[in-house]
C-alpha cells in the first residue's frame, strides 16, 4: 500500500503533462472528484493542483516539450537527488532534469532508464509529497510495462533500493513483478512491474512507460465517466483475484492512467 510517510523509494508525487490544462482539469475533476487550484498562469506556465476533499493529490501542468506525449509523470522520494542522479549515470540512464530546488519546497530531477521509461524523484524540502493515497480519488499503485523485466529490477534496483517479489499472472500472462521499497515487509508494496512486447507499447512509440493506478469506489461508473467525457478504455473492466476490479483508460488528450475499485480486506 502507498502510504504519506514518503520513505525513500517510495511514490510520493505525480503530475500530468497536457496541451489543454483546462480540459485536463475538467476531465479529472469528472472522473475522479478532483477540484482543479490555479497556481497562475502565464505566457511560460500554467498549471496547478488537484485537490480530494481538500487534500492535494496530483499536479497538472501545460506539456511544452517539444515531441513528448501528454503523460503522468510519477515521482519516488529519495534522501539524496544528486546522489540519485549519479547512481542513474553508472547504472546507464540518462538525466532529462537535473536536479533543481524548487524554491525549498523540495528539489525534483527526472531521468530515463536505461529502456526509455521516464520517471522522476523528489528530495523532500518543506514539501513532502501529496496528502491522499489509497483512497478513493487518490493514487493506490504504480506500474511500470516495460519491454526487459530484468533489466528494469536491476536499474531500479539499484537506484532506487527496491525490492522485488515475482507473481504468475493468470492463464499464460507471463509474470508481475511487485514493488517495496528497501527494508520494509511486503505489506508496504507500492507498485509493479511487467513485460510486455513492443507492440503493446504503441502510446510510446514502444518504449517502456509508467502509469498511474487511482483508487475509485465503483470501477464501472468511472469508466462510463472517461468515455463520457471523450477518454477511451484500453482494457476492461476487469475483475482481478485479489486485487479489485480495474480498467486500464486513455484520457481525451491519450495520456493512459488505470481506476481500481480495490477488494475490500
Amino acid at each position: 500500500m502507498i502510504t504519506t510517510d514518503f520513505v525513500p523509494g517510495s511514490p510520493c508525487w505525480l503530475d500530468l503533462g497536457a496541451p489543454d490544462v483546462p480540459a485536463a482539469a475538467a476531465f479529472y475533476g469528472a472522473v475522479l472528484g478532483w477540484d482543479y487550484e490555479s497556481m497562475g498562469e502565464s505566457e511560460d506556465m500554467e498549471g496547478g493542483m488537484f485537490r480530494k476533499d481538500g487534500k492535494i493529490v496530483a499536479g497538472l501542468g501545460k506539456l511544452t516539450e517539444e515531441g513528448a506525449r501528454p503523460a503522468w509523470m510519477i515521482y519516488y522520494s529519495v534522501a539524496d537527488a544528486d546522489a540519485t542522479t549519479k547512481a542513474v549515470e553508472r547504472a546507464g540512464g540518462t538525466v532529462r532534469v537535473a536536479p533543481r530546488d524548487l524554491d525549498g519546497w523540495g528539489w525534483m530531477a527526472q531521468y530515463t532508464d536505461p529502456s526509455g521509461g521516464q520517471f522522476a524523484v523528489w528530495q523532500p524540502g518543506k514539501n513532502k509529497g501529496v496528502e491522499l493515497v489509497d483512497e478513493p480519488g487518490s493514487l493506490s499503485w504504480t506500474e511500470l510495462y516495460t519491454t526487459d523485466a530484468a533489466a528494469a529490477k536491476e536499474f531500479y534496483g539499484g537506484v532506487l533500493g527496491w525490492q522485488f517479489s515475482d507473481m504468475p499472472l493468470p492463464g499464460d500472462g507471463g509474470t508481475y513483478s511487485l514493488v517495496t521499497p528497501a527494508g520494509l515487509p511486503e505489506e508496504r508494496m507500492h507498485g509493479g512491474l511487467m513485460e510486455v512486447p513492443a507492440d503493446a507499447l504503441a502510446l510510446a512509440n514502444g518504449r517502456p512507460y509508467w502509469h498511474p493506478v487511482f483508487a475509485v469506489a465503483d470501477c464501472d461508473a468511472a469508466v462510463a465517466t472517461v468515455t463520457e467525457k471523450g477518454g477511451s478504455v484500453q482494457m476492461g473492466p476487469a475483475d482481478m483475484e485479489g486485487v479489485g476490479r480495474l480498467a486500464v483508460c486513455i484520457d481525451p488528450s491519450n495520456a493512459d492512467f488505470v481506476v481500481l475499485a480495490p477488494v475490500e480486506s
